[in-house]
């Protein structure tokens, strides 16, 4: 769906490239390791376009973080990575031997701290290169199915809503972890999502 133009969609990656990178670097002082995130990739769908084909969910469990966040636009974003993933990036943010068994009773709470550092850094690089102020709610963590999170997708949208769909790799160490970035905008949201990009482009010299 062309709702953005091809430079405003360079333009919204190369944000959201300046928010992985930000996520990237307070992830590693966590972790005490090297952590990179990949270029994003996006796609801007209706959200009854959205099923977990379009998403390349293809495990059967996932650990979701989402947040909203209000501003000139509001948006609800969700990070999502598998279940057994989850639960390694958890090990690495503990420093501890303990089996991945022992580590679920800190699933939940640690979880909210990397969906916190990754959204929050996307969302502030938003917010710096398009000069404008979103606050966002505390994470919630939740455990889903492919099924149970395109069904979510689209009862927490309305007909006129839009689902900006993230494609990113996480790496920790040898780890490979692929994780997706979710944000619900209305048509409205987008479109006001748009015009700050536009202005965005006009103010580069």
């Amino acid at each position: 769906m062309n709702i953005l133009s091809e430079i405003e969609l360079d333009a919204l990656t190369e944000v959201f490239n300046v928010g992985a990178g930000r996520a990237a670097q307070s992830l590693s002082e966590i972790v005490g390791d090297g952590v990179r995130l990949s270029v994003p990739s996006i796609e801007i769908l209706k959200s009854n376009e959205v099923n977990a084909k379009v998403l390349t969910l293809s495990h059967s469990r996932f650990a979701t973080v989402s947040q909203f966040f209000t501003g000139p636009f509001d948006a609800e974003a969700v990070l999502l990575f598998t279940e057994d993933h989850a639960l390694e990036i958890v090990r690495d943010m503990m420093g501890s031997q303990m089996s991945l068994e022992d580590l679920a009773e800190f699933e939940q709470e640690a979880m909210c701290e990397l969906g916190n550092i990754i959204l929050n850094a996307c969302m502030s690089a938003m917010s710096d290169m398009l000069g404008i102020v979103l606050s966002s709610s505390l994470p919630s963590y939740l455990v889903s199915s492919p099924d149970d999170i395109s069904e979510r997708l689209v009862a927490d949208s309305n007909d006129d809503a839009y689902v900006l769909v993230l494609h990113i790799d996480l790496m920790i160490e040898k780890r490979h972890t692929q994780g997706h970035l979710i944000f619900l905008l209305s048509s409205t949201s987008l479109n006001q999502l748009v015009t700050h990009i536009q202005r965005y482009l006009d103010s580069i010299p």
